[in-house]
Parts: structure tokens; sequence; C-alpha cells
């Protein structure tokens, strides 16, 4: 995933945080606002050190990374998305952060049908 399309300040996460929808499973959490014009969907990850070592944590990231990227001719391109992972993200693996990525993004109706 290119660095321009991820969302990066502080600032960013915290206007998506206050002024956008919110969503979330037992997995993960999603937060995202529309932002008409915008050419490409931006995302932003977040997993808390509660979660666990550095490792563990990167590893949710590159699942999550990965899962965007198989998924990027499908989502909604005016979105920036936060996703916050929770603690049963630990014992998943790639299928299973896919799957629960892909319920969120379909609930919220973020996904093109093609």
């Amino acid at each position: 995933m290119k660095k321009i399309y991820r969302v990066k300040d502080n600032e960013e996460f915290q206007y998506v945080f206050k002024h956008g929808k919110s969503f979330a499973n037992r997995q993960l959490v999603l937060y995202y606002i529309e932002k008409p014009g915008q050419e490409h969907f931006r995302i932003g990850l977040s997993v808390g050190k509660k979660i666990g070592n550095a490792v563990m944590r990167n590893r949710i990231k590159r699942y999550l990374r990965q899962a965007f990227i198989e998924l990027e001719d499908y989502v909604r391109p005016t979105n920036d998305i936060i996703i916050i992972a929770r603690h049963p993200t630990r014992q998943m693996n790639f299928h299973q952060v896919k799957k629960s990525l892909v319920h969120l993004l379909a609930k919220e109706r973020l996904l093109l049908k093609k």
C-alpha cells in the first residue's frame, strides 16, 4: 500500500474520530468519513500495545494492509478509513482478518458492487 493512501497525521485521525461514523465487530473497529473529490481511499491502522508485542502488532497491520490491497478495486474511493484492532485479532490468521474486514465494509456499504 502506497504511503499516499495512508492516514498518518494525528490531526487526520482525530478528525475522522470526531466527525466520522463508526461500526464494530468483535475483532475490529471501523471509523470512516466521506471525502468527496478524493481519487483513492486512504486507510489508517491502529493496533494498541495491549494487543501484544511489536511482532504481533506489526503482523496484524501487515494482514490489514494486504487485505486492503486485495480489496482495492472494491472499496469506495471517496473515504478515509481508520481500523482499530481489538484483542481477538491476536489469534486470527490472514483469511480470518480479511473476512472480518469485509464484514465491516459490507455492513457500512463501503464496498462497490462489481
